[in-house]
């Protein structure tokens, strides 16, 4: 057996540890530490010379944490396994973070960032309320717009030599609602020139790195919330970045200078997390399924948005071309708006009623009011964020208790 013959799922085992450096500790130790040890002035003065140079991809020796840690090394190791087509990842104290860190640095006042819809809240707060007051400009464009439309959206803009960056959410929170990310690499490609790449970057959170791989596609960076599934049981606050080597090298020094870094206690976790992932994913999923199928026979659910059926041809082809499940997150419309929504959720027992979402409980929320309630109202009319909404983050636990749960609550 070799080393690139191996799946993912038993590299998270060991991957990028090696026991004889800590004792013979099974697990990797947490290095709770500041600062580290130069072995002599010559070698401290190397390294600070690689963090200086712009083109430097290669990894230094431990200098202080809010530059690299082992624990952030490691973890970082073992998500670029699990991403198919990454070389490298950054880790952040938080989706957000990891977020915030490549917006800026890879655009500038002036520059365009294209953008699909609906978006997650904090997505869309930082796009449309802060990126707009460094002098970026943005443009949305809709999930059934074509390559034609958007190309043409982006013309019409008249700032079609200032586009820098294509930014994609799919599966979109908190409908489902599927982005072309293939599509999306082709206007990236129509709108490049030999002096100016532009850049794609998909938000995967929903979906990967087991159901949708962006990278392998043709994006250039694939983000997440790995609060959600990569950390998976509520108890961590952690966001990546994936992608080349180069690129994630420019990530990783924007993220020195700003201090998004994980700690190590955090990375410890996602280290831990990442063990099960697979697992994880897959029971969820399961029971995703089983319970889409029940909720669209239910007299007082309206809607169902989940990816196992499509009203719409275009979605269902997207769907084929880039997805390999449906995923463990539903939301549907329950009849009479907020107050019935309310009634709902206070009446839950097992399925928690909180925001966040792909960890091994199931929870529930209401984005209208809640994760998305900061979104325009014209843009959460427009892509059904409604009073009737409900979106379903599904655990592990036995899908006919969830299935009780939910008849309680609906009574």
């Amino acid at each position: 057996m070799t080393e690139n013959k191996i799946h993912p799922e038993s590299h998270m085992m060991s991957y990028g540890y090696d026991p004889s450096l800590s004792q013979g500790s099974l697990k990797t130790p947490i290095f709770q530490t500041s600062t580290f040890i130069f072995n002599t002035a010559e070698e401290g003065k190397k390294f600070f010379e690689m963090q200086k140079d712009p083109n430097c991809i290669e990894k230094t020796g431990l200098i202080y944490s809010r530059l690299n840690n082992p624990n952030l090394e490691i973890v970082e190791n073992r998500l670029a396994l699990y991403e198919k087509g990454a070389e490298d990842a950054a880790l952040f104290e938080s989706g957000m973070a990891a977020i915030s860190t490549l917006l800026l640095e890879y655009l500038r006042p002036g520059d365009l960032l294209l953008y699909s819809n609906p978006l997650y809240g904090g997505t869309d707060s930082f796009i449309n309320n802060i990126l707009t007051r460094y002098g970026i400009h943005i443009l949305g464009f809709k999930p059934n717009d074509t390559e034609a439309s958007i190309i043409s959206l982006v013309e019409k803009s008249g700032l079609k030599d200032k586009l820098r960056m294509i930014y994609v959410e799919t599966p979109a929170n908190p409908n489902n609602t599927l982005i072309d990310i293939d599509m999306c690499v082709a206007v990236g490609k129509y709108f490049s020139t030999p002096e100016k790449k532009i850049y794609v970057t998909c938000d995967n959170t929903y979906m990967g790195p087991i159901w949708q791989h962006p990278l392998a596609i043709g994006a250039d960076f694939t983000l997440y919330s790995a609060t959600k599934y990569l950390g998976g049981h509520s108890d961590i606050i952690a966001g990546v970045c994936m992608g080349s080597k180069l690129e994630i090298s420019r990530i990783k020094k924007m993220r020195t200078n700003l201090g998004g870094m994980s700690g190590p206690h955090t990375a410890w976790l996602l280290s831990r997390s990442l063990e099960t992932l697979n697992l994880r994913m897959e029971k969820q999923c399961a029971n995703a399924q089983f319970l889409a199928k029940y909720l669209r026979n239910h007299s007082k659910i309206s809607k169902v948005y989940y990816l196992d059926i499509f009203e719409d041809e275009r979605q269902a082809a997207i769907y084929k071309k880039q997805n390999s499940a449906q995923g463990a997150m539903i939301s549907f419309d329950i009849i009479g708006g907020e107050s019935a929504c309310f009634k709902f959720l206070n009446k839950l027992k097992l399925i928690k009623l909180a925001v966040s979402l792909g960890s091994t409980e199931s929870l529930m929320q209401h984005p209208y009011t809640m994760t998305h309630s900061s979104v325009a109202e014209e843009t959460k009319k427009e892509f059904n964020i409604t009073p009737n909404l409900i979106r379903f983050s599904v655990g592990v636990e036995h899908p006919d208790d969830l299935i009780a749960d939910i008849v309680q609550a609906l009574l």
